[in-house]
């Protein structure tokens, strides 16, 4: 009775670190915008100060395609606080090369800074989801502390962008780098402490055998598999192609900040959704879940593009109403639906694998690249006319539905897992 009490205590405590490494991911993440965005006003140029501004998170995105097969076969090899352990050391580094940048006044040093925060952060994905999702014994359970995650994700993305712009205040209008160090030093603090807290806690590790485990066959031999990460490189691009188009469509209606802050309600819907899938995703499986959502997405973003600028919704931003598109909110209401997506694609693809989850994880890290390129080509379109463009995400959701209600069942039974 002893052993069963004490197996279950260590259970809770490793569910906790996992989460509060979910909360990094998206610490680490949300830091590359606002540091690039101070390196890119170091150019005189405004064109090359807003790209090479982004280049930040353009690094963040290239690590998860570079590291993210290496990353499930250090999970695979050495367990999951190791690499946990190593992913925070290389957070720490990542973070102090930001730092060095501006002492040395290098650019480029930066983007090093930021590629290995990327990296940090792609080897994060790689435990803390398959991990959580083991815990829970797979299943909706699985699923439903997979959403817990997701939802401290979305906080700490939603907290981090204040918390930054309320230390560096006015350091990018006045070109200064200097201004930033601040919230560096924290970040490198969080690091330090996160490190600390994982290195003393005695995590379990599900899935990882003293053995050295024998692969008859490799990840790529699961169908669902396959076809999920496809999913999930559609996913991430249309997670980020939603609100970034929709700031564009809105510039030049309501002006910039405006239409960033009515953006920004995508994000707290996606918090709200996570909250709710949580709630949810004990009772709903994954596969009617992501059915539900991705048939009411697209629903929403045909009815925005078919409404266009024909009907008006008053809004209240900055204290003051405005008038804004109603597409503008239908797109906004589109965050609930994409906020329960990945937990659910993950865990549909991942299920009945066995010992090739932490390979699989990896090969699903690679895929958040969609991030980078599914945006950048409605872009292209954007340029032209921002509602069309929104025909991108559609087809990446229309996927999703595909794979929710054909491509996620698993007909590999007879490979042999154990």
């Amino acid at each position: 009775m002893e052993t069963k009490q004490s197996s279950k205590s260590l259970t809770v405590i490793t569910i906790v670190a996992m989460m509060f490494l979910y909360a990094m991911i998206s610490f680490v993440t949300n830091l590359a915008a606002p540091v690039g965005k101070i390196w890119g006003a170091s150019f005189e140029d405004p064109a090359q100060a807003e790209r090479m501004g982004m280049l930040g998170n353009l690094f963040n995105f290239l690590a998860y395609l570079i590291m993210g097969i290496p990353a499930g076969n250090i999970l695979s090899k050495y367990g999951y606080k190791r690499t946990a352990l190593f992913a925070i050391f290389l957070g720490f580094i990542g973070i102090s090369i930001q730092w060095f940048s501006g002492v040395v006044d290098s650019f480029y040093v930066y983007l090093l800074g930021a590629l290995l925060g990327g990296f940090c952060v792609c080897m994060l994905n790689t435990v803390v989801n398959p991990m959580l999702n083991l815990l829970g014994g797979g299943g909706n359970r699985g699923n439903q502390l997979n959403m817990i995650g997701g939802t401290l994700n979305s906080l700490s993305g939603a907290l981090t962008p204040m918390l930054v712009g309320a230390i560096i205040g006015e350091s990018l209008a006045g070109k200064e780098i200097d201004g930033v160090n601040v919230v560096l030093y924290i970040a490198m603090a969080v690091f330090a402490v996160v490190y600390l807290v994982i290195r003393l806690t005695p995590i379990a590790e599900p899935g990882v055998s003293a053995e050295k485990e024998v692969y008859e066959r490799t990840p790529w031999s699961f169908r669902h598999l396959t076809l999920g990460v496809i999913a999930i490189f559609f996913y991430v691009g249309v997670e980020v192609g939603i609100p970034a188009t929709l700031i564009s469509y809105l510039t030049p209606k309501v002006g910039f900040a405006a239409a960033g802050l009515i953006a920004g309600r995508y994000w707290i819907l996606m918090l709200v959704g996570r909250f709710l899938g949580s709630a949810l995703g004990g009772k709903i499986s994954s596969r009617t879940m992501v059915t539900c959502v991705a048939s009411a997405a697209i629903l929403l973003m045909v009815a925005a593009m078919l409404i266009g600028d024909s009907i008006m919704a008053k809004s209240i931003v900055q204290g003051e109403v405005i008038s804004i598109p109603l597409a503008a909110t239908l797109l906004v209401l589109c965050g609930l639906c994409t906020s329960v997506m990945w937990t659910s694609i993950f865990n549909m693809a991942t299920e009945g694998l066995g010992k090739y989850t932490a390979k699989a994880s990896g090969i699903f890290m690679m895929m958040v690249v969609g991030g980078g390129v599914l945006p950048y080509i409605q872009s292209i379109i954007a340029a032209h006319n921002p509602l069309v463009s929104y025909i991108v995400p559609i087809v990446g959701v229309a996927y999703i539905l595909y794979y929710a209600l054909w491509g996620s069942k698993n007909v590999n039974t007879d490979i042999k897992i154990d």
